[in-house]
């Protein structure tokens, strides 16, 4: 993987798309992922993203943006006006194109900068998206941060299968998710894991059980309605859904996505949300 160094102009986007309804802002702390060649990357949506991507394979890079928590204080001020005028909150969803927690983030620490800087420029809200159990790692820094605003922290666990057929493995193991989810939540932060995009479960009872004891709220998407293209064309490009049907060839039909929902409903009553109303923090 390539890493370099580099700077962003304004590291608060204004929404629009899919997340238009869910915050008034995304924020990237890296451009790239280093988790693109997992699991997680096979069916990632930003992979078509030919802007972001300029002739690069996803995966294969990992722009650090070390000016990031500098942006955010310079811009602070006009986006949370912004956000306040047009959304109605200055709310940021972090991060839609990247995980706030690669590897990576142990040595540069950009995301820890800006949760930093956050304690003392708050949002109205947080919403903390990532695949990786090291978001345990920011624990007392999101513990501060709390105290200044709303913060909602998710933690995606697509499946309880290790493997999926011809596919590589999940950028971070499934138990240490889970744990993490366990420490954040005992810790008194509201911990959402998000099973997005909903891949084949093998027993999906205990599945849900264990995350009703780990997390306030589940969140289900589906790659049709959930990648941001009509039926979900993007992923159909890509080998996710034949390795999904491979193992369960009802699971690639959005109607998968009801059948599991009314199984979690069962473990989570009032705790489950459904696509983009469920990022945005409806459950029913």
């Amino acid at each position: 993987m390539n890493v370099s160094l580099t700077t962003i102009k304004n590291v608060l986007t204004r929404t629009s798309g899919y997340l238009t309804d869910v915050t008034s802002h995304s924020m990237q702390p890296y451009c790239g992922c280093a988790f693109g060649n997992s699991l997680c990357g096979v069916g990632c949506y930003v992979k078509h993203n030919g802007h972001l991507l300029k002739g690069r394979p996803w995966g294969s890079f990992l722009e650090v943006r070390t000016n990031a928590a500098d942006s955010y204080r310079a811009h602070y001020e006009r986006e949370q006006a912004w956000g306040r005028k047009h959304r109605e909150r200055f709310s940021i969803f972090c991060s839609s194109a990247t995980d706030p927690f690669v590897p990576q983030e142990r040595r540069y620490g950009i995301t820890t900068s800006l949760l930093q800087t956050m304690v003392n420029f708050p949002p109205d809200s947080l919403i903390l998206q990532t695949h990786s159990h090291a978001v345990v790692d920011s624990l007392e820094l999101l513990l501060q941060l709390a105290d200044q605003t709303s913060v909602r922290i998710h933690v995606t666990i697509e499946t309880d299968r290790e493997r999926l057929p011809g596919l590589p493995r999940h950028a971070t193991p499934i138990d240490k998710r889970f744990d993490a989810c366990r420490t954040l939540q005992q810790a008194g932060l509201f911990t959402v894991v998000t099973v997005a995009p909903l891949l084949p479960i093998a027993d999906p009872p205990k599945f849900f059980e264990r995350i009703a004891g780990c997390a306030d709220a589940c969140v289900l998407d589906h790659f049709v309605e959930g990648d941001g293209s009509p039926d979900g064309r993007r992923t159909l490009r890509t080998e996710l859904p034949k390795a999904m049907a491979e193992v369960c060839p009802e699971s690639v039909q959005l109607e998968y996505r009801e059948q599991i929902a009314n199984i979690a409903r069962a473990w989570l009553p009032g705790r489950v949300g459904i696509g983009i109303s469920g990022f945005a923090g409806e459950y029913f």
